[in-house]
């Protein structure tokens, strides 16, 4: 839970049942186990009724967060699987906001920096990648790799203007002409890429060594600059551009392992060492 919400020293102590969605790559948390921690209450059937309640002040005040929380089956105290409301990282998030209570009180302190900080980097974006170089240092990488990181990125946005001005939807045809090109140069898809460094919910660029980013910039240039020349638009034409341009970054992958005998696409990430006794 410590990579998802902030304060995570308030919950690592806890048991708080999970389930990760491959399909989506996206977590699932059981909200009565986040709000038994947040009221401090070790009876689960009281944390129940509490968020029973809550559920219904929040949908007298037309909140969205209700109707983001899902039902699964997680595993109870008993041993056997119950359906369970479970949220994301986000909806839990907005719930925080309205639990009144003093473990709550730094996780609303959180969101309302943060939300400033927001309001500050749509002023003057400068602030955002600051923030972010002064982030990537903290968590131990050479300046070397976070030059790497930022140049990649202005190639990857490039790339994004492009696709928005020549009819590719932002969402679901960005992810399927990312993977394309991802493909292409690796040999591994994006969530097969991600599955080599042990990530779930992790940002697969914040964890690439040097070579991966040099390769997914001159994949995402490449590709870009095939577009430019072909004009391409929409999905049809964009997927070819996006092959081709992988495949360039293809063919100098595979000399240099030629050249070197090690394989560019890596296992190396920058996760944390696990904390014993964490379930999950």
């Amino acid at each position: 839970m410590s990579a998802l919400l902030p304060s995570a020293t308030l919950f690592e102590q806890h048991h708080i049942r999970r389930l990760y969605d491959d399909a989506t790559e996206t977590w699932w948390f059981s909200v009565i186990d986040i709000i038994q921690v947040l009221i401090d209450q070790p009876d689960y059937q009281t944390a129940r009724k509490y968020w029973n309640k809550l559920k219904g002040r929040l949908d007298k005040e037309g909140s969205q967060s209700v109707t983001n929380c899902h039902r699964l089956k997680l595993e109870a105290a008993d041993g056997k699987k119950y359906l369970t409301d479970v949220a994301t990282a986000e909806t839990l998030l907005r719930l925080v906001q309205s639990v009144p209570s003093p473990k709550a009180e730094p996780i609303k302190l959180w969101l309302a920096k943060v939300g400033y900080e927001r309001m500050q980097e749509m002023a003057d974006p400068s602030l955002g990648l600051d923030r972010a170089r002064e982030l990537w240092r903290k968590h131990g990488r050479s300046e070397k790799w976070i030059q790497q990181r930022m140049m990649g990125q202005e190639t990857r946005n490039k790339l994004t203007d492009y696709w928005k001005e020549h009819d590719i939807k932002e969402g679901e045809e960005f992810a399927i002409l990312t993977n394309i090109i991802h493909h292409e140069w690796s040999g591994v898809t994006v969530k097969d890429h991600k599955s080599i460094k042990g990530l779930k919910t992790q940002n697969l660029r914040d964890h690439m060594t040097e070579a991966e980013l040099i390769f997914t910039a001159l994949a995402e240039m490449s590709t870009r600059q095939i577009a430019e020349t072909e004009q391409a638009t929409g999905m049809p034409k964009n997927k070819v551009a996006a092959k081709k341009g992988g495949g360039i970054a293809k063919k100098a992958r595979l000399e240099l392992e030629q050249k070197t005998g090690k394989s560019v696409v890596s296992g190396s990430n920058f996760l944390p060492p696990k904390k014993k006794g964490l379930k999950k």
